[in-house]
């Protein structure tokens, strides 16, 4: 079976456009593409979610699992596991490792609760 080319009759719309009009028309139908998928990923998480941004942040398995319950458990799953980590190694000028495993051993979780509060 052969395919008719219909390339001409389908480009007719954008025919008249120059390089810099079909640039931001690119841009405008790739933003509109990806803005839903930007919004899922904001609004939406899981446990199993955090647990392998831990992860690929570089903690095991058994830390990962504390961090996360914690989260949890304190209701800030939906601010990230990892930024959660992250936003107490700032806090303390620590190491996203030293913070991570600081909160897996249940320190620290008293200013993390309170650091989300002000978002």
């Amino acid at each position: 079976m052969k395919r008719e080319d219909d390339f001409a009759t389908r480009r007719k719309h954008l025919a008249d456009l120059n390089d810099e009009q079909l640039k931001e028309r690119f841009w405008s139908l790739t933003q509109k593409v990806v803005d839903p998928l930007l919004t899922l990923g904001y609004e939406n998480t899981t446990p199993a979610i955090e647990r392998s941004v831990l992860l690929r942040m570089g903690f095991s398995s058994l830390e990962v699992a504390q961090i996360v319950a914690e989260c949890e458990e304190r209701g800030l799953l939906g601010y990230g596991a990892g930024h959660a980590v992250y936003k107490l190694a700032k806090m303390k000028n620590i190491t996203i490792r030293e913070a991570g495993l600081a909160l897996a051993d249940s320190k620290h979780w008293q200013e993390v609760e309170e650091a989300f509060k002000t978002i």
